[in-house]
């Protein structure tokens, strides 16, 4: 078995993760993929949380939501993700991996409310936490969700998972020759405008000192390398 170097990860996963090339909706074989991976993680005994985005099916500050009025959108951003949590959670189990939503937003049919006690006694007893739903409240994206239920669970580290290997000085699809951060501190990326997570999750993650770890998801078995302890993507902390 592979020595791992964290207990208790957070994953945070955009929407569009879960669309893969489509860009709209859940591409279910991609999301099946992503269960196997996680599924190969939880069999280390590590415990697992996931934030998930919503990201490809609506976008709160994006085009389509120009016209509307702030709160709805987002209000609509985070329906959007209690769906993608429920995908994720039916490919987990799949695999044979007892798995939890919790939601931001009650709607006790589809998932249970968040309460903080109850997810951490599930990841004790080995089930993997998806928390849907943001916040709960608006103007708060899902990168804020995802550190402040890092914080509440006490995770050892957030796992961002992008499309790019780590974090550069500029976007590495558009400037061919950006610079690589193996590491960086919060200061810094708040500093340089880096647009790696919005500011509030990492002030947040800066003032309560957790590490984030930002990897390309897209290459298979990322995850584990990242819990295993290998040098892989970029790591901010102080």
């Amino acid at each position: 078995m592979s020595k791992t170097v964290f207990q208790r990860i957070l994953l945070k996963l955009s929407g569009e993760a879960l669309a893969a090339g489509q860009g709209f909706g859940v591409e279910s074989a991609r999301v099946h993929e992503i269960a196997a991976e996680l599924a190969e993680v939880h069999a280390l005994e590590i415990q697992i949380a996931i934030v998930v985005g919503g990201g490809n099916f609506f976008r709160g500050v994006a085009e389509q939501a120009k016209e509307m009025d702030r709160v709805s959108a987002d209000h609509m951003g985070m329906l959007a993700t209690v769906i993608n949590a429920l995908a994720l959670q039916d490919a987990l189990e799949k695999q044979g991996v007892h798995t939890r939503v919790q939601s931001a937003i009650e709607m006790n049919q589809v998932a249970e409310p968040f309460i903080r006690r109850r997810a951490i006694r599930h990841l004790e007893k080995g089930r993997v936490v998806i928390f849907a739903g943001g916040t709960g409240n608006p103007y708060f994206s899902t990168d804020t969700a995802a550190s402040l239920r890092a914080m509440e669970i006490k995770a050892d580290a957030i796992l961002k998972a992008t499309k790019v290997d780590g974090i550069y000085d500029a976007d590495p699809m558009v400037v061919k020759d950006a610079k690589k951060f193996t590491q960086i501190t919060y200061m810094d990326v708040l500093r340089q405008g880096l647009k790696v997570m919005d500011s509030t999750a990492i002030s947040l993650c800066k003032d309560n000192n957790l590490p984030i770890i930002v990897f390309n998801l897209n290459t298979h078995g990322n995850i584990k390398k990242v819990v295993t302890g290998e040098k892989i993507g970029s790591l901010v902390c102080a």
